[in-house]
C-alpha cells in the first residue's frame, strides 16, 4: 500500500480454525457477555443504591467493575458479529477504537488497582487520619486520575499510529490490538516508540507502588491481630484482583511477543482473551462473597423479593 488512505479495514484471523463450532461458541460467548453483565451490574446497582456503601472502598470497587463492562464492550459485541459471519474484517476506525478501549481500560484496571491500594494503606497503616485524608474531593480526585490518566496515555499512542503508513492490514489476533498494528507500520518514528516506553514506564511505576504498598501492609498487618483481620477481610479480594489481573496481562504480553509460533490456536486465542474474560467476572464475585456489608446487602434485597412474592 502506498499511502494510509488505500487502508480501509483490518482482517482478523485468530477465528478461521472455528468454522465448524461458531454456533457453540456463539452460544457460549453470549452466555458468558451475560453473566458479566450481571454480576457487575448487581454489583454497581448495589453500591449505587445503598448510601451505607457509600464509602471510599466501595466506590473504587464500582469503578473497578464500571470498567470491567466498559473492556468487556469492546471485544464481545464485535466477537460475537465474527462468529456469524465468514469474513472476519473491521474498518480502520473501528480497529483503532476497539484497541483504546480495550488497553484503555487495562490501564485503569492497573490504575484503580493502585488506587484502592493506597486507601487500604491509609486504612490499616493510619487508621486515626483515614476520614481526613480520603475525603470526599481526595477520592474524586483519585477516581479521575484512575480514568483520565489510562484514556490519556492510550489515547497518544493511539494518534501516534494513526498517523502513521502502514505496509499490511492483517492482524493475527481475535481482536485489534496497537502492538499488532504497530508491526504493520511502514517506518516505526520516534514518537511512537517514545509514547510506548513511556506508557510502559508510567504502568511500573504503578506496579512498583502496589509492590511497596502490600509489602508495608503486610508488615503492617504482622504486628496486630485486629490489623490483620482487616487485612484478610478487604485486602484478600484486592490481591485476588491484582494476581488476576497480573496473569491476565502476562498472558496478553505472551501472546503478543511469542504467540505466532507457540503451541495450538486454541491455546493462542484463550491467552489472547483471558483478561476480557476471568477478571470482570471474578471480581465482583470475589468482592460480593468477601465483603460483609455487600453480602448482607445483596442476600438482604434477595429475601425482601422471596417475601414480597410469597404474599
Amino acid at each position: 500500500m502506498d499511502n494510509i488512505s488505500v487502508l480501509t479495514f483490518f482482517t482478523l484471523s485468530g477465528l478461521n480454525y472455528t468454522v465448524h463450532h461458531r454456533l457453540i461458541l456463539f452460544a457460549l460467548t453470549l452466555l458468558c457477555y451475560s453473566v458479566i453483565w450481571i454480576v457487575n451490574a448487581v454489583l454497581i446497582i448495589t453500591i449505587i443504591v445503598d448510601r451505607k456503601l457509600h464509602e471510599p472502598m466501595y466506590i473504587f470497587l464500582c469503578n473497578l467493575c464500571i470498567n470491567g463492562l466498559y473492556a468487556t464492550a469492546g471485544f464481545y459485541p464485535k466477537f460475537l458479529l465474527d462468529l456469524l459471519s465468514t469474513s472476519h474484517v473491521i474498518s480502520y476506525a473501528g480497529c483503532l477504537l476497539q484497541s483504546f478501549v480495550i488497553h484503555s481500560a487495562s490501564g485503569c484496571d492497573l490504575s484503580i488497582l493502585a488506587v484502592m491500594a493506597y486507601d487500604r494503606y491509609v486504612a490499616i497503616c493510619q487508621p486515626l487520619m483515614y476520614y481526613s485524608l480520603m475525603t470526599t474531593q481526595r477520592v474524586s480526585l483519585l477516581v479521575a486520575f484512575s480514568w483520565l490518566l489510562p484514556l490519556f496515555c492510550m489515547f497518544n499512542n493511539t494518534m501516534t499510529i494513526f498517523q502513521t503508513r502502514l505496509c499490511g492490514s492483517h492482524i493475527p489476533k481475535l481482536y485489534c490490538s496497537n502492538a499488532l498494528i504497530g508491526k504493520l507500520v511502514c517506518s516505526t518514528s520516534v514518537a511512537n516508540i517514545s509514547i510506548a516506553y513511556l506508557n510502559i514506564a508510567i504502568y511500573v511505576i504503578h506496579f512498583l507502588f502496589l509492590l511497596w504498598s502490600y509489602m508495608y501492609l503486610v508488615k503492617t498487618c504482622l504486628k496486630s491481630k485486629e490489623n490483620r483481620k482487616k487485612f484478610m477481610q478487604t485486602c484478600v479480594p484486592h490481591l485476588v484482583s491484582l494476581v488476576n489481573f497480573g496473569f491476565a496481562v502476562l498472558f496478553d504480553l505472551m501472546y503478543t511477543r511469542f504467540g505466532l509460533g507457540m503451541s495450538s490456536q486454541s491455546f493462542q486465542n484463550f491467552m489472547a482473551i483471558e483478561f476480557l474474560l476471568i477478571p470482570p467476572i471474578l471480581n465482583p464475585l470475589v468482592y460480593g462473597l468477601k465483603l460483609t456489608k455487600i453480602q448482607k446487602r445483596i442476600f438482604g434485597f434477595i429475601r425482601q423479593q422471596k417475601c414480597h412474592n410469597s404474599y
